[in-house]
């Protein structure tokens, strides 16, 4: 956790240890992360704000290493030269700033450039201190323009932000020589062309957000093999079937929602103990059924796969996602009954099954205690449900769809439903085994 003491120009942080459990990186936290792994551990951090365009950071309290961030005291170096081709090469293919931030990205000093934040670290081969471009932050700025291949001289960065601007083109392919870059933020731009695979080559990357852009073309199945906490894709105009590794990722959130992708949802979901706790797959094309592996994904909390073309029963393995919290199967074409246990989940607070073709409720679901009168928000509007309101019109529920969709279930009879374990059974078993 991090405790802050604002004063008139200075904040003063101290950290204590704790797991980090991501789900957005925030730019400060990213920066200080960079600074404590590149300077002598201390007890505390005076931050000073300079002029609203940088942070100064001194560690150490007096007679502490000094270390800052951003600010006025970027003096030239063989580093900073490179920094400044850069950016002033960028500068150039930016044909849109109407909020004047280039007006700062003048001469050589880069560290006084809006939106550009640098550090003091210790050079591996003279042991001298070094300054160095540390990051780019350029959330909201509202700029036009393109991506240039000389950004990948600024090799020390650990984070380019750049949400919600009006970029276009392509991303560059000298992105992969970003060695330190962790977070990726190009979300809410123009980018366009195919998934952007050079990113899959940036050693470090944690984090990547590419939702609301233009890009098209198929996923590519790398994606989930890399070592990424988020994976952002959303609103884009990717197609093509979901890789059949996604469950190979370790990433904490998974985002494909309002794409083209179709086809089956993977066969192996969640049998290789992903710890995912988010993945919205709503609004694409998918069909076939609701594997049976999705279950396994112990950890996880929301799962969307509304607005698609999913048939046939929910598994018995729903009952192992005891930290779900949010589940939405609306607007299918899911049949059956909706089973009690999935009413009776713990941590569930939100059970959407609307606009489908469910023909009852087991006890749990119907029960006062669960419904939106209780601690439950269930919506089953839209369904072929008896003796509940606002279903739909009897001739619609008269021939269910995909009836003839067989989807491998494991007989709970004849192998008794065990959480976290197939019983032995690998990806290939249930893509192989007979209805």
């Amino acid at each position: 956790m991090a405790t802050l003491l604002l004063t008139n120009t200075n904040i003063f942080i101290s950290f204590f240890h704790q797991k980090l459990k991501m789900k957005n990186f925030s730019f400060l936290t990213s920066l200080l992360f960079f600074i404590l792994t590149n300077s002598p551990a201390t007890r505390s951090f005076e931050v000073a704000v300079n002029g609203g365009i940088g942070v100064g950071v001194t560690i150490g309290g007096s007679g502490g290493t000094g270390v800052w961030i951003g600010g006025n005291n970027g003096s030239p170096t063989p580093r900073l030269n490179r920094a400044y081709t850069a950016l002033q090469s960028w500068k150039s293919a930016i044909t849109s700033d109407p909020l004047g931030i280039l007006t700062t990205w003048v001469g050589p000093n880069v560290c006084s450039y809006r939106g550009v934040f640098c550090a003091q670290v210790q050079d591996e081969t003279t042991s001298s201190p070094v300054d160095i471009v540390a990051g780019i932050d350029l959330n909201h700025a509202n700029l036009g323009g393109t991506l240039v291949k000389e950004l990948s001289f600024l090799t020390e960065i650990t984070l380019f932000h750049l949400n919600t601007n009006r970029f276009a083109g392509t991303v560059p392919e000298s992105f992969r020589e970003l060695s330190s870059l962790q977070e990726l933020d190009l979300s809410n731009n123009l980018f366009s062309g195919p998934f952007p695979i050079q990113t899959l080559y940036i050693p470090n990357l944690m984090y990547l957000d590419l939702r609301f852009n233009d890009f098209h073309g198929p996923i590519p199945e790398d994606l989930f093999n890399k070592k990424l906490d988020a994976i952002f894709l959303n609103n884009n105009h990717f197609e093509g079937e979901i890789p059949q590794n996604l469950g190979n990722s370790p990433a904490s959130v998974i985002n494909l929602a309002n794409n083209k992708l179709y086809g089956n949802l993977p066969n192996g979901f969640g049998l290789l103990g992903s710890t995912i706790r988010e993945i919205l797959l709503l609004n694409n094309q998918l069909t076939g059924c609701v594997p049976e592996g999705i279950g396994f994904f112990s950890e996880m909390q929301v799962f969307d796969v509304s607005f698609n073309s999913l048939m046939g029963h929910l598994p018995d393995t729903l009952s192992c996602l005891n930290e779900i919290q949010i589940m939405n199967f609306g607007h299918n074409r899911l049949s059956g009954v909706v089973p009690d246990f999935i009413c009776s989940l713990k941590s569930l607070v939100n059970l959407t099954v609307s606009f489908n073709f469910f023909s009852g409720l087991k006890e749990d679901c119907s029960s006062s205690r669960n419904n939106v009168l209780g601690n439950l928000g269930f919506d089953f509007s839209g369904n072929c449900i008896p003796g509940k309101d606002s279903q739909r019109p009897r001739p619609e529920c008269n021939a269910i769809p995909g009836g003839s969709l067989n989807c491998f279930r494991i007989p709970s009879l004849v192998k008794p439903l065990v959480c976290g374990t197939l019983g032995g059974r690998t990806e290939s078993d249930l893509s192989s085994s007979p209805p």
